[in-house]
């Protein structure tokens, strides 16, 4: 057998294998499940742990050189397409297996609030403005003006240990945590309106650190959620703000309270504008300044890139089975309300 068939014959081997592996999860009832609480475990104690003794984001250095290398590969074998498009199959096979055993499967899993115990369902009006006072009360009560810059290694640390603090509540979210790591080109992420990305070809949660000092608390946990296989993203929302507001840290609880009622306020102008204007003025200076600052770092990079790449996003959550798209975001509301009628939220 030569090369170029070898090549392609285990490159088409995972991609079978990645696409049986994708069909079962969603087809058989459980088995998604099942994965997430017995198979992917193993892969972040292993694999994840072994990229976590990078203190770089290994994804990042890996895509650079990945897209170096490929253009070298295609330049230099050009006359070879036979073997440059057998190591292309292979290195697309490696990259969807890997995709698929470290993420795609867990979107089949049961929700976290389903393992938490959490009921959500309607709510009234009445309910979601009680829920706007409670976080505008705590917005106030935990507004900090510590920022990331100085603080970068506290603050990661921080973010492992408000994950495992909140898995001594939600066994499910217990376990080993690899360290939250920056990306080196933040302008990456930035154009594409992203405050973070999970890897699953290195079990990575990655953030980008220029964003506002508030954001980055919940960031870093929200990423984090995702290596416990809580891929949705509304639910991984709602873990980093558990994890924020039930941190010891101030400037994660802060950004746990203040993050919560940007999405429960949203909801409230939609619902009812008068109400949310009114609530809105009673925040402190501190919160109202990086608001501001949010909407003004956010606003540079508005563009073409930006919208092509919330399309893409939109299009890869519906083929994960979050048929809302990008709306689905908007559910990390009902989860907190769920929470906060429960009486569950420490005050």
């Amino acid at each position: 057998m030569s090369r170029d068939s070898m090549y392609f014959g285990i490159g088409s081997c995972l991609v079978v294998s990645a696409g049986g592996m994708q069909v079962l999860a969603r087809k058989a009832a459980g088995a998604g499940t099942w994965y997430a609480h017995h198979v992917y475990p193993v892969l972040v104690a292993t694999w994840g742990r072994i990229m976590g003794l990078f203190p770089f984001s290994v994804v990042e250095i890996g895509l650079y050189l990945l897209i170096a290398g490929s253009m070298a590969y295609a330049g230099w074998f050009w006359r070879k397409p036979k073997r440059v498009a057998s190591r292309g199959i292979f290195v697309g096979g490696l990259l969807l297996f890997l995709y698929t055993a470290n993420c795609g499967i867990n979107y089949y899993a049961d929700s976290f609030a389903k393992t938490a115990g959490l009921e959500t369902g309607l709510y009234s009006r009445e309910e979601l403005i009680s829920l706007c006072e409670f976080l505008l009360e705590k917005v106030n009560e935990t507004a900090v003006t510590e920022g990331y810059q100085g603080n970068e290694r506290a603050w990661k640390a921080e973010g492992v240990q408000a994950m495992k603090g909140l898995g001594e509540t939600y066994p499910a979210l217990a376990g080993f945590y690899p360290m939250p790591k920056e990306v080196a080109v933040s302008w990456i992420l930035s154009i594409q309106q992203l405050t973070g990305i999970y890897s699953p070809f290195t079990i990575e949660a990655n953030f980008n650190g220029s964003i506002p000092n508030y954001n980055i608390p919940h960031t870093i946990c929200h990423e984090l959620s995702h290596l416990k296989g809580f891929m949705r993203e509304e639910e991984a929302n709602f873990i980093g703000y558990l994890a924020c507001v039930n941190s010891d840290h101030p400037a994660f609880r802060y950004s746990g309270y203040l993050t919560g009622w940007v999405y429960a306020g949203n909801a409230l102008a939609r619902e009812d504008w008068e109400a949310y204007v009114k609530l809105q003025e009673g925040l402190c200076d501190q919160a109202r300044a990086d608001l501001v600052k949010n909407n003004e770092f956010w606003n540079q990079y508005e563009g073409k890139v930006a919208e092509v790449a919330n399309q893409m996003n939109d299009v890869y959550l519906k083929i994960n089975d979050q048929k809302d798209g990008v709306k689905s975001y908007g559910r990390m509301v009902d989860l907190m309300l769920g929470y906060y009628k429960t009486d569950l939220i420490k005050q």
